[in-house]
C-alpha cells in the first residue's frame, strides 16, 4: 500500500508483512483488521463490522505495541484505518451532508497523523458506525482553519436541529429567558419594548404580548413559581406582570436607565435591579419599595445571585465584578469583594453563576464582556464570594452586548462547556478547559447577529435571538 489513496483494499496483507511477526500477536485481531470491507460494495459487510468490533473492545493491552508496530508496504496502521475510514466516509456521503461543527455533534477532521492516538480514533469510528453521529441544521458545510483541529464535537451538545422558531418582533430581541424550573415557557424582550410570552410545546404559540415599557427591555425575571415577570428597561422603570393575564401590576420608577434584576431566589418578594446610577436596589415586590440600596464606580450592568441567597455577583461598565452580600429577610447590601477581571474597560454583559463545576470542584462563575473575554472563575464561598480567575476566552469584540451561558453538566469528561452568541450569526459552543481548540460545535441558522443564548430547565432546548427580532428554539440530540 504505498499511497494509501490508491492501494488496493481487496487483498489481505500476509502475516509476513509485519516486522514484528516472531513476536507473539493476536490473529483474530490483525485478521479483523486487515479484512477489507466487500469489493462488490462500498459499504463494508455487517458481520465484518460486528466481529471487527468485538475483537477491538477484547484485545489485550499490548495490542496497541503491536499496531504501531505494523507495517505493510512501508504504511502503517492508522493509514490502513484511514484508508478504511475513507471508504465508509464515501458510501454515507451521497446521503448525506459532510459532518462539520456546524451541522454535525460528532465528526472527523481527517485522517490523523499520530499513532498513538490511533486507539482513540478507532473509538470514534466505532461510536460514530453506531449512530451516535447527529445531524444539526446548517447552511454551510465550510470548516474555518481552527476547526479542524477538533476532533468531534462533544456529543451531549449535539442538536437535531431547529425545535420552533419565533419572528413575531420587528426589532432586536436583547434577552430570553425560560421559565422557573419550566421547560415549556419562554420569554424574550425586544428594543422596541415589549415582552413575549410563548409555548414551545407542539403546537409552539404566543401565550402573551406585554407592552407597556416605552424603551429597549434591558432585563427580566420570572417569579419562583413563573406566575410573575419582573422587567427592566432603558425607560428607567421596573415593571411587574402578571402572566396569566397580560397586566402590568406594578411600576417602580427610576431616575436612571434599569440595566439588570433578578428575583432573589430565598425570598421572592426581594427584587434585585441594578441601575445607570451605579446602584443596586433591594425592592420589596408587594410594595414597590426600594428597602435597601448600594453604590458602585460605575453602572451595574449584569447581576446574578447565589443558590443560598446570600450572595450577588455584580458586573459594573468597566469590567469589575463584585460580590456582595444580601441579608435574605431584610434585603439590606453590604460589598464584598471588588475584582478586576482584565486589563480593559469593557462592559460586562453577563454574569452566571454555577452551584458546582467539574473542572473547579466549586462553585464557579462565568462573566463575559462586550469585548469578547470570557471569564471563569471559582468562587470561595468561605471568604463571601472571593473571586479566582481559572481560565480565560478571547472572542471576537463586537458592538453587540451579546450573552453567554453555562452548558448543561452532562459530560463525565474533564471539562466546561458554555454556550454563547456572535456577530457573524452562530451559536457557538467552547470548552474553556481547552485553552487552543477550545470551540466545539456551532450552530448556524440565525441571518443577524446571535443576541441572547438560554437553556430551558429540561436542558433539551435552547434558545437563541438575533439582532433581527428571529428567536430559534433548537433540539439537543438525547444522549445515551
Amino acid at each position: 500500500m504505498a499511497d494509501e489513496s490508491t492501494a488496493d483494499a481487496s487483498t489481505p496483507a500476509p502475516a509476513s508483512a509485519s516486522p514484528a511477526s516472531s513476536r507473539p500477536t493476536d490473529p483474530d485481531f490483525l485478521s479483523c483488521v486487515l479484512q477489507p470491507p466487500t469489493p462488490s460494495s462500498s459499504r463494508p459487510d455487517p458481520d465484518y463490522v460486528a466481529l471487527r468490533r468485538f475483537l477491538l473492545r477484547r484485545k489485550p493491552p499490548s495490542a496497541l505495541n503491536h499496531r504501531m508496530e505494523w507495517r505493510c508496504n512501508g504504511k502503517g496502521y492508522v493509514a490502513y484505518r484511514n484508508f478504511l475510514l475513507r471508504r465508509i466516509e464515501g458510501g454515507a456521503a451521497s446521503s448525506s451532508a459532510h459532518s462539520t461543527p456546524g451541522n454535525s455533534g460528532r465528526w472527523f477532521a481527517g485522517p490523523s497523523t499520530s499513532e498513538v492516538d490511533s486507539w482513540s480514533s478507532i473509538r470514534d469510528l466505532i461510536r460514530s458506525n453506531s449512530g451516535v453521529l447527529s445531524r444539526t441544521v446548517s447552511v454551510s458545510s465550510k470548516q474555518s482553519e481552527s476547526e479542524r483541529h477538533v476532533r468531534f464535537a462533544e456529543p451531549a451538545y449535539s442538536f437535531v436541529g431547529m425545535h420552533c422558531i419565533f419572528d413575531n418582533c420587528k426589532s432586536s430581541v436583547t434577552i430570553l429567558k425560560f421559565g422557573r424550573a419550566n421547560s415549556d415557557v419562554l420569554a424574550y424582550g425586544s428594543s422596541e419594548g415589549s415582552l413575549t410570552v410563548c409555548q414551545v410545546s407542539h403546537p409552539p404559540s404566543v401565550l402573551q404580548k406585554l407592552v407597556g415599557h416605552s424603551k429597549d427591555i434591558t432585563d427580566f425575571d420570572f417569579s419562583s413559581n413563573n406566575q410573575y415577570l419582573a422587567s427592566c428597561s432603558m425607560d428607567k422603570t421596573v415593571r411587574v406582570w402578571e402572566i396569566s393575564k397580560g397586566t402590568c401590576i406594578r411600576v417602580v420608577y427610576g431616575i436612571s436607565s434599569q440595566l439588570c434584576i433578578s428575583f432573589h431566589p430565598v425570598n421572592n418578594n426581594l427584587l434585585l435591579v441594578g441601575n445607570a446610577n451605579r446602584e443596586i436596589n433591594a425592592i420589596n415586590f408587594s410594595t414597590g419599595r426600594v428597602v435597601s440600596k448600594l453604590t458602585f464606580d460605575n453602572a451595574v450592568t449584569a447581576l446574578d445571585i447565589d443558590h443560598t441567597g446570600q450572595l450577588i455577583f455584580a458586573g459594573d461598565a468597566q469590567g469589575y465584578i463584585y460580590s456582595i452580600s444580601v441579608n435574605s429577610h431584610t434585603g439590606s447590601l453590604s460589598r464584598a469583594h471588588k475584582n478586576k477581571s482584565s486589563k480593559s474597560k469593557s462592559s460586562i454583559t453577563t454574569i452566571q453563576y454555577r452551584t458546582f463545576s467539574l473542572v473547579a470542584r466549586c462553585s464557579v462563575l462565568l462573566s463575559c464582556a462586550q469585548d469578547g473575554n470570557l471569564y471563569f472563575f471559582s468562587i470561595a464561598t468561605n471568604a463571601q464570594g472571593y473571586l479566582t480567575l481559572i481560565c480565560s476566552l478571547k472572542l471576537a469584540s463586537t458592538v453587540q452586548n451579546i450573552r453567554a451561558s453555562f452548558c448543561p453538566l452532562l459530560s463525565l469528561e474533564k471539562g466546561e462547556f458554555i454556550v454563547t452568541g456572535s456577530g457573524d450569526s452562530n451559536v457557538y459552543f467552547y470548552d474553556l478547559a481547552r485553552p487552543k481548540n477550545s470551540c466545539v460545535n456551532k450552530l448556524q441558522g440565525h441571518g443577524s447577529a446571535v443576541i441572547g443564548v438560554a437553556w430551558n430547565h429540561g436542558e433539551n432546548l435552547l434558545a437563541s435571538s438575533d439582532s433581527d427580532g428571529t428567536v430559534i428554539v433548537w433540539k439537543r440530540a438525547k444522549s445515551n
